[in-house]
């Protein structure tokens, strides 16, 4: 539905919020729903004894298969399962972040292909005070506590990419 345009890689690339090593430290400043974008972020968090209320993984980081015990811990309980290409926001993984998000119990996606991007829809779905945290490569956790400047900011970079985006806000939104 959506696909990352190459002008944007870089931009990307730059963490949105800020960068946290540990989880017990992060989960402190976590005040409402969590959303967990990757499998070792949400190993992370639920080691650290906190589920998230929304946890999307793909059983891979930085492209490659996840040490068993993370697989094994992340996706042990999967509720949901959703399709999205490298690169991408599938509906098939909107319409699963949707369905999360109005879940009362934590719910885990597994997602075929990529989670990465849902960051972005994430940001923009969540409730208010809502965190959303995914994982930057070698550095840690990046944590965005959710505003309307968040979601400001995720709907302009999110109109930047190729695609159906008047579906994409369609399904987002629950029209």
């Amino acid at each position: 539905m959506l696909v990352l345009p190459k002008s944007l890689r870089s931009e990307l690339k730059e963490p949105m919020g800020p960068i946290e090593t540990d989880a017990d430290r992060l989960l402190e400043t976590v005040d409402g729903s969590l959303i967990a974008v990757g499998d070792v972020v949400t190993y992370h968090i639920l080691e650290a004894g906190r589920a998230p209320d929304v946890a999307l993984v793909d059983e891979r980081t930085k492209r490659s298969a996840i040490e068993d015990e993370i697989r094994e811990t992340v996706a042990a309980e999967t509720h949901l399962e959703a399709v999205n290409p490298p690169a991408e926001i599938s509906a098939d993984v909107i319409r699963a972040l949707v369905e999360a998000i109005a879940r009362d119990e934590p719910t885990t996606i597994l997602v075929e292909g990529e989670e990465d991007l849902v960051a972005l829809p994430a940001i923009v779905a969540a409730p208010e005070g809502a965190s959303v945290v995914y994982g930057q490569p070698d550095e840690g956790m990046v944590h965005v506590q959710v505003t309307d400047d968040h979601r400001t900011e995720m709907r302009a970079l999110l109109e930047r990419f190729e695609g159906d985006t008047e579906r994409f806000w369609s399904l987002l939104e629950g029209e």
